[in-house]
């Protein structure tokens, strides 16, 4: 159940990007920009202050970067999902922002109707990957992941979370076609994130594309 108002911060070292997208996101009735910051230091100290529930975070900008700011946020303050919101996707940053704790990214030219759905779903730990940023990404997997454990250390019904959960299956839907509840859905996927040593959805997402278990043609479902 989301709440009221999701807490956002935008991070980003153009004033003008800032602004565009607090204007974006000010006719969203359930989401709060409570600030804005130029760099990865100042993205830092902000969200000790203000606790927001998602931060919007450029990667590449002056002093500290997004991936630094991004692994000090996740560290720091568990609670606060990271997003990341870039112009390109450079998959070797991108993967380095996911190792750091980032739950999920888009491209800048994505629809306000996907930024704001995507900040729903990193609230609640369910963040989608731009199909485009995750072909970048896959083609570069193979020595970055090589040495995780295999698939087959999983059970049949963990395979069939993960299957779903790479195609961008929320919990509920999972739930949904599994025929079970979304309380045992999340206890899959904690299973399957302990039993491959990954950190996040999105990383077991691109596990799960790696390895076969799920395909492009399928993980597109936004």
């Amino acid at each position: 159940m989301l709440p009221s108002s999701i807490r956002v911060l935008i991070v980003d070292d153009h004033t003008i990007v800032r602004r565009g997208i607090r204007t974006l996101l000010s006719i969203e009735g359930d989401i709060e920009v409570v600030g804005e910051a130029g760099h990865g230091g100042e993205a830092i100290s902000l969200t000790a202050t203000l606790q927001p529930d998602v931060v919007l975070m450029d990667l590449v900008m002056p002093r500290v970067s997004g991936i630094e700011a991004t692994y000090q946020i996740t560290r720091q303050q568990p609670n606060t999902r990271v997003l990341i919101l870039t112009s390109f996707a450079a998959h070797d940053k991108l993967f380095l922002a996911f190792k750091a704790g980032a739950v999920g990214c888009l491209l800048k030219d994505t629809t306000p109707t996907i930024l704001a759905e995507t900040i729903r779903q990193a609230y609640q730990g369910e963040s989608s990957l731009d199909r485009t940023i995750a072909t970048e990404i896959l083609q570069n997997l193979s020595t970055t992941m090589n040495r995780m454990p295999p698939a087959t250390t999983l059970t049949r019904r963990e395979m069939d979370v993960l299957m779903l959960l790479a195609q961008g299956r929320r919990n509920k839907e999972i739930a949904e076609v599994l025929a079970i509840s979304e309380r045992t859905v999340r206890a899959h996927i904690t299973h399957i994130l302990q039993k491959l040593h990954l950190t996040s959805r999105t990383q077991a997402a691109m596990y799960a594309l790696r390895e076969g278990v799920a395909s492009l043609d399928h993980s597109s479902h936004n």
